[in-house]
């Protein structure tokens, strides 16, 4: 045992390897991708871990492990839940041996997701428990509870960390070694393990029946707790209630309450903290999930208790809380003075605006600007993915116009293409995202006759979530060589008519190929195919010869590469950002751009 400083991901993995887990399985997305690194990064007796394809394969891995009663572990994102919920909903009513922990990092603000969704509505849907730690202390503890609580109960159980708490950082008491639980095994019986509709009726009722005595146990467990004394409280969860303690401090008197188990809600907890309160305050991240349970037991039980919050405008109803949004909220609540912000920036100048934008020397900015110059004069309809390259839609590319969700570009160029006939369809989709979720969108396009361009952009590596390996790379989560899957031998294998693999930095080549698949009836692919610019770095650099350079600023104007700036009314270049890919070059006219070692 010794103390380590981790990362509140680290603090997740490392309760889970001390609760003896036996599997774990993920899809990498921020801001939980650090769970299963660090899951296998410390040594380990019997722990298999693997980066699955999405979560839904994730979930259904660790489904059949937690059926031999294993202990599982499940790491995702809130929006990859949505992948996930088809398994996981039956696995609700099936239930499970093993103890079966569901890590799903919500992001409040949002910070690096599409969506700002509340875990614990999904929790209620589901009629799962869900544990929502305040820091990474708490999520070492809280993730070893849930492994006991999913096995006394035999349920998958949530556990719901935030960024805030994903990412900062804490020291743990916790081993240097870890052992994986010795399990059963299956143990074959159709009638448990085999999902019909009698089966499901009969454990619904079971499961509501069964979330009333999880909802009793919940009011005495730890992490639910009270203190102060007064006639106003505040209730919180999560990193919330971090905040609302740190300003609480100076005003010990004030009941502040927290709820570390909100689903099932723990009502005798509730009821007993509640007793002598007539006014309270809910402050909470994202829904209103805790005023509405107040609101709701308050009514049941007739109580004389005004609630606060974000229903009634005293919470914003969306974003993330802070210190000072602690302070000035439940400074008004109280009717107190707040205080002065923590750190006090008004003398401070504001930062130059940083929009984001795709590295210098990305392949994706070549392979985006190749589609741009080919189908220049022609209608066309780009459609985005979930990835690094969504950032292909800054000026000047300005080369996506949509992005709904993973694998969606492929599907909804599709639409675009049966509604008008006139424009070429494009989708644009990273090597990761294409064996997530795109290989059915592929399938679909090429059964239903659509008329489209798949763009794979592949940079050999899940680049926006820290370079996790896939079916692509050759090597998985285990260090194990793996057969590298061929990109093109499935497109080939579901029927796409004509597949390209070009070098996007090969401007010429990629806008020949770009051409071609235009004039072609069908599906056709093109595989935009160059090494990530982070995981391959490159000695050499591009420079501007001044006297050459006669500033009209194409290279700037075109494709918008952050190692090009103006000095002088003439183009430069950052020697410290390039990193030599050359595509400015292929655009300057008068050849004022060459490389340098």
């Amino acid at each position: 045992m010794s103390k380590k400083y981790v990362m509140g991901n680290g603090a997740i993995a490392l309760g889970a390897l001390s609760a003896g887990v036996n599997l774990v399985a993920g899809y990498p997305g921020t801001p939980s991708s650090e769970i299963i690194e660090t899951v296998a990064k410390y040594p380990n007796d019997g722990t298999y871990v693997e980066w699955s394809v999405n979560e839904k394969a994730a979930m259904e891995v660790a489904a059949s492990a937690a059926y031999c009663g294993a202990r599982t572990m499940v790491t995702m994102k809130q929006v990859g839940l949505n992948v996930a919920s088809d398994p996981l909903m039956s696995l609700a009513y099936v239930g499970v041996k093993g103890g079966m922990v569901v890590v799903s990092a919500d992001d409040p603000g949002p910070i690096s997701s599409q969506t700002e969704q509340d875990t614990r509505r999904f929790a209620e849907f589901a009629r799962i428990p869900v544990f929502d730690p305040s820091s990474p202390e708490e999520a070492f503890e809280m993730v070893q509870d849930a492994f006991e609580y999913s096995e006394k109960y035999k349920t998958p159980v949530i556990l719901r960390p935030t960024t805030r708490v994903d990412h900062a950082y804490a020291s743990i008491d916790a081993p240097d070694s870890f052992k994986a639980k010795e399990y059963e095994g299956f143990v074959k019986d159709s009638k448990k393990w085999v999902i019909f509709p009698r089966l499901s009726y009969m454990n619904h009722a079971m499961i509501e029946k069964r979330n009333i005595e999880i909802g009793e146990d919940f009011s005495s467990y730890r992490f639910n707790t009270v203190s102060g004394d007064s006639e106003k409280a505040v209730v919180a969860t999560g990193v919330s209630y971090a905040y609302a303690a740190e300003f609480l401090k100076s005003h010990p008197d004030i009941k502040l309450i927290k709820v570390g188990a909100p689903y099932p809600i723990p009502e005798e907890f509730l009821l007993e903290a509640l007793d002598g309160v007539s006014e309270v305050l809910c402050f909470e991240e994202l829904s209103p999930y805790i005023e509405e349970s107040l609101l709701k037991l308050i009514g049941k039980h007739r109580l004389n208790i005004n609630v606060r919050g974000k229903l009634t405008g005293d919470v914003p109803s969306s974003g993330e809380n802070d210190a000072d949004s602690a302070r000035r909220i439940i400074g008004n609540f109280l009717g107190i003075e707040s205080g002065e912000k923590s750190v006090d920036y008004s003398d401070a100048p504001n930062p130059p605006a940083r929009p984001p934008v795709l590295c210098a020397g990305c392949p994706h900015r070549a392979s985006f600007y190749a589609v741009k110059r080919a189908m220049k004069g022609r209608k066309a309809y780009f459609c985005g993915d979930i990835g690094c390259y969504t950032l292909g839609n800054a000026m000047p590319l300005d080369m996506v116009d949509t992005c709904l969700c993973m694998g969606a570009g492929i599907t909804m160029a599709q639409g675009f293409n049966h509604m008008d006939k006139d424009a070429v369809a494009f989708s644009f989709t990273g090597d990761s995202t294409f064996f997530a979720s795109g290989i059915t969108g592929v399938v679909n396009a090429v059964y239903n006759a659509a008329d489209m361009i798949v763009c794979v952009l592949d940079n050999s590596t899940t680049a926006m979530t820290g370079h996790q390996p896939h079916p692509g790379t050759g090597r998985n989560m285990m260090a194990t060589p793996v057969e590298k899957i061929s990109i093109e031998k499935i497109l080939l294998g579901a029927g796409v008519k004509k597949v390209v693999t070009v070098d996007p930095l090969d401007l010429d080549a990629s806008i020949a190929a770009v051409k071609e698949c235009a004039d072609i009836k069908g599906v056709k692919a093109i595989i935009f195919k160059s090494p990530c610019v982070a995981i391959e770095k490159s000695t050499k650099k591009m420079k501007v010869d001044s006297d050459k350079c006669v500033g009209c600023l194409r290279c700037i104007n075109e494709i918008g590469c952050p190692a090009l700036s103006v000095s002088g009314g003439k183009a430069v270049i950052d020697g410290n950002l390039c990193t030599g890919c050359g595509l400015c070059s292929k655009l300057c006219t008068v050849k004022a751009i060459g490389g340098v070692q």
